[in-house]
């Protein structure tokens, strides 16, 4: 029984759709905490009202990156995750920090990476006229936004699309593939091979058209 726990900023939608499936499919898997950097992020409720346990640890009440990154750590162990979700979390975290928990970190970023890494990937989307955009889920490593890919969800970027209107429709992508992602990872079957992802059944990295 894999241990996860998942690490949110705000309304955690997608820690609802790893909740649900995992409820729902009967993962070999357990959300064991749910853990905010920002007081009164909506998924915190959310995870109370499930029996989850919560904890939340504001950012702002540290000197350095490094010292909040050291007592999120801690945090962290005391659950004894065997994966730590990124899903929406605001906050880049340092080096030391992802080698802990380097191979059983994953994150999703709303773009095709390596295109449009870092934050408005919608608006930089739209501005550079790509047709399609969309969401990755990635293994997280320190250089920001460009850890092995696990999975992609692709998009059409429509004439009279809006940076929200894209980024509805790019969530909506990242709810089906995401949980996804992480059932792969409960169940053994990704591994990381010179760079890249390995699905061991599937046997390369999936594209999900949404």
């Amino acid at each position: 029984m894999k241990r996860i726990l998942i690490l949110i900023s705000g309304r955690g939608s997608n820690l609802q759709a790893i909740v649900q499936r995992c409820a729902d499919e009967a993962w070999p898997a357990q959300v064991v905490a749910v853990i905010s950097n920002r007081p009164g992020a909506e998924g915190l409720g959310f995870a109370a009202a499930r029996g989850i346990p919560t904890a939340m640890l504001d950012h702002r009440g540290f000197a350095s990156r490094e010292a909040f990154d050291d007592e999120l750590s801690h945090l962290i162990d005391g659950f004894a995750p065997d994966l730590v979700v990124l899903a929406g979390f605001m906050r880049i975290l340092g080096d030391g920090f992802v080698a802990r928990y380097a191979g059983r970190l994953l994150n999703i970023h709303p773009s095709l990476l390596p295109a449009f890494a870092g934050l408005q990937t919608h608006r930089r989307a739209i501005e550079a006229g790509c047709k399609l955009a969309g969401a990755t889920v990635h293994f997280v490593t320190p250089t920001l936004d460009h850890g092995p890919i696990v999975a992609q969800a692709s998009v059409p970027v429509l004439a009279d699309d809006t940076p929200e209107t894209l980024s509805d429709r790019v969530l909506a992508a990242e709810h089906r593939m995401y949980p996804e992602a992480v059932r792969w990872f409960v169940e053994d079957e990704l591994r990381v091979s010179e760079g890249g992802v390995v699905h061991h059944r599937l046997g390369i990295s999936q594209l999900f058209c949404g």
